[in-house]
C-alpha cells in the first residue's frame, strides 16, 4: 500500500519463494538476493495469515528464509542491538539511569542510534527506573487463597512501561484473582522471529515450557499484555514444537487480558468509563487473536470507540527503528494511524496494546496510547464521575521519555563518557608514538 510494487505484495513474495525453491529462474537458493530485497519491506505483521483467502504465512517465509540466508554470516548491527532486546534489556536495568544517560543525550544518543543501525529520526525507548517483576517481589503477595492466574512480564513491560504492567495486576485482582509472576528470566524471544535468529527462539521457548511445566500441567491461566507474545504462544511455538504436549497446552491457557476477562471472569461487573476512544489494534492481535474480546470488553466499559482500519501502524517491532525502513514506516503509519490521532480530540482515549504501536504513535504525534489494563484501571479509579479532560493518559503512562536523566545518573554517565575518551586519545597517542 506504501511502495505499490508487486514484489512487495504477498503475491509477488510467494511467486519469489517459489521460483526459489523450484530453481525457476533463481539459483541462489536460500542465499539468493533478489528473494531477500522482495522480503525486506515485509513487516511480519502476519496480516496475509489472517486476511489471505489461502491463509499464506510470509511472516513465517520471511523467518525461515533468514534463518538459512544467514547461517555462518553477520547480521545488521540492528538485528544484535534490537534483535537480542531481552539480554540488553536485562543488563541495562542494572544501571538504567546510566544507560538512558547515553541512549538520551545529545549528542551521545546520535553515536548510540548510529553505532545500532537506528534511524536518526528515532528515539531510543527509555527504560524504566524499577522494572515491573522488581516492583511485584517488593509489594508482596495479595488475594492469597484466591483462584491464581499466571501474569507474562513480557520484556517490553517489564524493563519499558512496567505501569502496563502494575495496571493489569490492579485489575486481576480486582476481578477475585491472585496474581503470580515467574520468579526465573524468561521471554519469548519475540524479536529473533523477525530477523530469522530461530534457533536462539527455540532455545528460549523450550526454557519457558521446562520452567513453567508445574503451572502448565496444573491448568493455570496466563495472561498476556503484549499481543505480539501473546501471538508467540498461539501460534510460533506450535510451528516449533508441532507434536509437543506441552506447547499445545500452554498455547491454549494462554489469553489476552481482554479475552481472560470476557472467558474466565463470568460474574464480575466492568465500571463505566463513558468517554470517547480511538484504538489502534495490533497486527498479530488482529491476525491470530481476533480483535472480538477487546471490542466486547470496552463495549462493557462504555465506551464510545472506533477501531481504525489502518492496517500496520508501521513500526513494526524492529523495522521502523532501523535507519533503512524509517521512510517506509513513517509512510506506512501515515496512511490512517497518525493522522486520526493528531485530528482526535485532546480528551479522546487512544487505546493501543503493542509496545510497537504505543512508540509509533509517542514518537510521531503529542499523544501516548493507553493499554488495555491501563483504561481498565482509569474506570476503577475515576469512573464516570471523572470529568472528561484533555490528555487523559496523563498519569497512567510513563511520561519518561520526555524528561530528563537524573543528576546522579547523569554524573555517572559524564564520568564514565570522559573515562572512555581519555581511554581513547591515550589509546591514540601511544600508537602514534609506536609509528
Amino acid at each position: 500500500m506504501v511502495t505499490h510494487e508487486e514484489e512487495h505484495s504477498t503475491r509477488g513474495r510467494a511467486h519469489m519463494l517459489f521460483e526459489m525453491l523450484q530453481g525457476d529462474g533463481l539459483s541462489g537458493g536460500w542465499r539468493d538476493e533478489h528473494v531477500k530485497e522482495a522480503l525486506d519491506l515485509c513487516l511480519a505483521c502476519k496480516g496475509c495469515k489472517g486476511d489471505c483467502p489461502v491463509n499464506v504465512d510470509m511472516a513465517t517465509y520471511k523467518s525461515e528464509f533468514l534463518s538459512h540466508y544467514y547461517q555462518g554470516r553477520l547480521r545488521p548491527r540492528s538485528s544484535y542491538v534490537m534483535g537480542l532486546i531481552y539480554w540488553w534489556a536485562r543488563l541495562a536495568s542494572h544501571v538504567p539511569g546510566v544507560v538512558n544517560f547515553f541512549s538520551q543525550t545529545p549528542p551521545l544518543r546520535d553515536v548510540v542510534k548510529m553505532v545500532a543501525g537506528v534511524a536518526p529520526q528515532r528515539q531510543m525507548p527509555f527504560f524504566a527506573s524499577q522494572t515491573f517483576k522488581e516492583w511485584f517481589r517488593q509489594r508482596g503477595p495479595r488475594n492469597q487463597g484466591y483462584p491464581k492466574v499466571l501474569l507474562w512480564p513480557d520484556t517490553f513491560n517489564n524493563y519499558f512501561h512496567p505501569e502496563t504492567a502494575k495496571a493489569a495486576v490492579e485489575v486481576l485482582e480486582a476481578v477475585g484473582y491472585q496474581v503470580e509472576v515467574p520468579e526465573q528470566s524468561l521471554c519469548c524471544g519475540r524479536p529473533l522471529y523477525d530477523q530469522g535468529m530461530l534457533a536462539t527462539a527455540k532455545r528460549l521457548l523450550r526454557q519457558i515450557l521446562d520452567t513453567l511445566q508445574p503451572q502448565i500441567t496444573a491448568g493455570m491461566p496466563i495472561v498476556g499484555l503484549e499481543p505480539s507474545c501473546v501471538a508467540v504462544f498461539r501460534d510460533e511455538m506450535l510451528n516449533l514444537f508441532p507434536n509437543d504436549e506441552d506447547a499445545r497446552r500452554l498455547s491454549k491457557q494462554t489469553f489476552l487480558l481482554s479475552e481472560f476477562l470476557e472467558r474466565k471472569v463470568q460474574d464480575y461487573q466492568l465500571p463505566q468509563l463513558r468517554r470517547k476512544a480511538l484504538v489502534q489494534g495490533h497486527c498479530h492481535h488482529k491476525a491470530i487473536m481476533r480483535m472480538g474480546a477487546e471490542e466486547t470488553v470496552l463495549k462493557k466499559l462504555g465506551l464510545d470507540f472506533e477501531v481504525l482500519d489502518s492496517g500496520c501502524c508501521g513500526m513494526a517491532g524492529i523495522f521502523g527503528f532501523e535507519k533503512a525502513h524509517y521512510d517506509v514506516s513513517i509512510k506506512c503509519g501515515e496512511r490512517v494511524l497518525l493522522p486520526a490521532v493528531r485530528n482526535a480530540a485532546k480528551d479522546t482515549l487512544i487505546i493501543a496494546d503493542g509496545f510497537s504501536c504505543q512508540e509509533q504513535i509517542a514518537q510521531t504525534t503529542d499523544r501516548r496510547a493507553l493499554h488495555l489494563a491501563q483504561v481498565i484501571q482509569m474506570a476503577l479509579r475515576e469512573g464516570s464521575s471523572e470529568p472528561g479532560r484533555e490528555y487523559p493518559e496523563a498519569g497512567f503512562v510513563t511520561q519518561a521519555a520526555h524528561q530528563s536523566p537524573s543528576k546522579l545518573p547523569m554524573a555517572v554517565g559524564m564520568s564514565t563518557g570522559l573515562l572512555l575518551i581519555g581511554a581513547a586519545l591515550m589509546w591514540m597517542l601511544r600508537k602514534r608514538k609506536t609509528r
